[in-house]
């Protein structure tokens, strides 16, 4: 053995030939660490040292090359300034400038995932051989930053400028094939035939048939380009990257930017400007947002893949009553990622609306190229149409998806669970009726909870599972697990009015209806909204979820929470909901509907809207940005305190990732609790005690008074 640590092994293989292995220790994946990041300067100084040596190849003993940086040691070092910064990515630059100038060929051998730093480390090997389970990318914009260990300097150089600026741009992963027809990679192989090809690579260039010299020479100058050349690619590409990224979030522009001022350069100094422009971004809060975000969305896989550990069974078969969009998108799910499902409804027309939602959707699959006819047709072999219960004996979840209205659900509900086995894991696909509620019909009530899916189906990334007071872990366990299975985002609440994600958006609808009744132009509202960072404002929000939805789900939250909920006035949702006005779904709303060119529903301002809503409300006058941000956000800010408060979910980042995923808070802004942290809870109290004659939804929680009192945080 050359060199032996926690996480790097080098060992002598044949002909002279060493194996620099990733094989971190107690861990799942290969990330670079402050240690890993020392033990591999160790180990390339063991390779330097050892005369013997003739060529290297660079492996993983995991199901992934390298995963990256480890991201949780980014808060630290990021706090601690731009000196700390720069100092974290100069230790691995110049492990990557010493393996780049050792003085044998290195060939990297990539089995899975080569994402960031992983394949930044790959960019410095002379070649790259890839496994057809390969993934390489730079997914650092993603995060608010830029490649901060070479990735913005070798890409260029290694596979032109065009193919850098958008895969740094995007931060997408990319499967070996298309890393090959891009220049990342040299070659794809079977995975069994992997490390063979990686041997046979660098005794070509120990035999001198690949000049793994010339490579390098490449790698450390500057870019063989004009400065007409120069500028017509990265010009053209800002303005486009610029306009599809949005202003809120810079790192795509900046990286692009770095590429552009280091094309001319050699690579030491092209990787000053790299860490120049690293540094910069990673002291935005952007950046701080996005990072929380990540780690977030850890913290959830983590209790999810707990909750799958806890499941008494694997789901092998599952079933959704009530076709339709939603249970066509149900099924489309669960068939797409592997696990078949009955499909029930009343009666055929139902089934066919299903079946047609599920093979529109796979259908834009095969003409995206993202899947093959016959994947297509294996898939909806995995939707089995039924008007009967043939089958729910054998299924080991069953989704509820019929019609919001509890006497409905009751007798639906009462007559399945005398069709499935006593085991069998019931859970209804309700948006706001409690659980408890409607496990009054169940005999097994252990057996039941709620799965809420949100619309549409296969593009919302949140499920919440919600238990009733006696739903059992294993009940919890399988939903998550199937949850899980789907490809979902599975957050765990408690039974509520209106769960978590709803209780929370109601007050946010609450505060928008009470600026239209105070004389705020809606369309303004969705304007300062929507530039504030929402996808869409709160108007044309309520469109797309149905004014009738939201008129009911209104309802149910009054009932629940009559003390703030309950509303004296005429809601302007209201009136356009008793005008037939039901949103997108018959083309009139608060806006009007046309088709696009692509079909796709079109909004366009309505007088209609405006005279329906006129003596209902106050007459119209200005109100500033600000004050619409603090009476819109400000409910939603208070009420999801009093969910924490009151056990509804478990934490802060639960909290914060379910309004991500289930209603597209705006990620840069890292949360709803983040965005807190950020401004202060003294600035939220004092927003809500400006507006405190609106109504109790403005007002703050005891324990959020208390953290103003104290500067405390929700992430300290």
């Amino acid at each position: 053995m050359i060199f032996e640590g926690s996480a790097i092994t080098v060992q002598m293989l044949e002909d002279g030939i060493a194996e620099l292995k990733f094989d971190l220790r107690n861990e799942s994946v290969n990330k670079f660490s402050a240690d890993v990041v020392k033990e591999l300067s160790d180990a390339i100084t063991a390779i330097e040292n050892d005369s013997s040596i003739k060529g290297v190849i660079a492996t993983s003993g995991k199901d992934v090359f390298i995963v990256g940086a480890d991201i949780t040691q980014f808060g630290g070092v990021f706090e601690a300034g731009a000196e700390a910064i720069a100092d974290m990515l100069s230790e691995n630059n110049r492990n990557n400038n010493r393996l780049e100038e050792l003085n044998v060929p290195v060939v990297a051998a990539i089995n899975g995932f080569a994402l960031g730093g992983g394949l930044e480390f790959a960019l410095a090997c002379d070649y790259r051989v890839a496994s057809t389970k390969a993934k390489v990318g730079l997914p650092e914009t993603k995060l608010g930053l830029l490649p901060g260990w070479g990735g913005t300097v070798r890409l260029p150089r290694i596979a032109g400028v065009d193919t850098a600026v958008t895969w740094v741009a995007t931060g997408k992963d990319h499967r070996a094939e298309e890393a090959l027809r891009a220049g990342v990679v040299d070659a794809v192989v079977e995975p069994e035939q992997l490390k063979d090809a990686a041997l046979y690579t660098v005794k070509q260039c120990i035999a001198g048939k690949l000049d793994y010299a010339k490579r390098r020479e490449q790698k450390r100058g500057p870019l063989p380009m004009n400065m007409m050349e120069t500028m017509m690619a990265f010009e053209t590409s800002k303005a486009f990257i610029k306009g599809t990224a949005g202003p809120n979030y810079p790192a795509p522009v900046e990286a692009t930017k770095a590429m552009q001022k280091a094309c001319t350069l050699d690579r030491d100094k092209a990787l000053a400007v790299e860490t120049e422009a690293f540094v910069k971004l990673a002291q935005t809060s952007v950046a701080r947002s996005l990072v929380s975000i990540f780690l977030n969305d850890q913290l959830l896989s983590k209790k999810a893949k707990g909750w799958e550990r806890k499941a008494d069974k694997k789901v092998a078969r599952a079933a959704v009553l009530g076709a339709g969009i939603m249970g066509g998108g149900i099924a489309y799910q669960s068939a797409l990622k592997g696990t078949p499902i009955l499909m029930k409804d009343i009666n055929q027309a139902g089934l066919d609306l299903g079946l047609s939602e599920a093979r529109k959707l796979l259908l834009k699959r095969v003409d995206k190229g993202r899947m093959s006819a016959a994947s297509m047709g294996e898939v909806l072999n995995n939707i089995d149409p039924t008007l009967d219960y043939g089958g729910f004996d054998q299924v080991d979840v069953v989704v509820e998806a019929v019609v919001e209205n509890p006497k409905v659900k009751h007798a639906v509900l009462a007559e399945v669970e005398t069709k499935v086995t006593d085991d069998t894991v019931i859970a209804s696909n309700t948006s706001t009726i409690s659980i408890d509620l409607l496990a009054q019909a169940m005999k097994r009530p252990e057996n039941f909870c709620g799965m809420h899916f949100f619309n549409p189906v296969h593009a919302m990334p949140l499920v919440e599972v919600i238990r009733g007071s006696k739903t059992s872990d294993t009940a919890v366990a399988r939903t998550v697990a199937y949850a899980n299975a789907m490809g979902k985002k599975a957050v765990v609440v408690k039974d509520c009015p209106g769960f978590l994600v709803n209780r929370v958006l109601f007050p946010y609808f609450a505060g928008f209806s009470m600026l239209v009744r105070d004389g705020a132009d809606f369309q303004q509202i969705d304007k300062v909204m929507q530039k504030w960072g929402w996808p869409m404002g709160p108007a044309y929000l309520l469109d797309v979820v149905g004014l009738d939805t939201a008129v009911h789900a209104a309802d149910v939250m009054s009932e629940g929470f009559p003390e703030r909920m309950t509303r004296n006035f005429k809601d302007p949702i209201e009136v356009l909901f008793e005008a037939n006005r039901l949103g997108q779904k018959n083309g009139k709303g608060f806006y009007d509907y046309e088709k696009d060119k692509k079909g796709k529903p079109k909004k366009v301002p309505s007088e209609t809207a405006y005279e329906l809503i006129k003596p209902h409300v106050a007459e119209r006058r200005e109100f500033s940005d600000e004050e619409i941000i603090a009476r819109m956000m400000v409910p939603m800010a208070t009420e999801l305190a009093r969910c924490v408060d009151e056990g509804i979910v478990e934490s802060p980042a639960e909290a914060d990732m379910a309004l991500v995923y289930g209603v597209g808070f705006p990620p840069f802004r890292g949360g709803l609790f983040s965005w807190i942290d950020s401004i202060g809870a003294q600035t939220i109290c004092d927003m809500a005690d400006q507006h405190k004659d609106l109504g109790p939804i403005y007002e703050p929680t005891e324990s959020m008074r208390k953290m103003a009192e104290t500067k405390g945080k929700y992430f300290d």
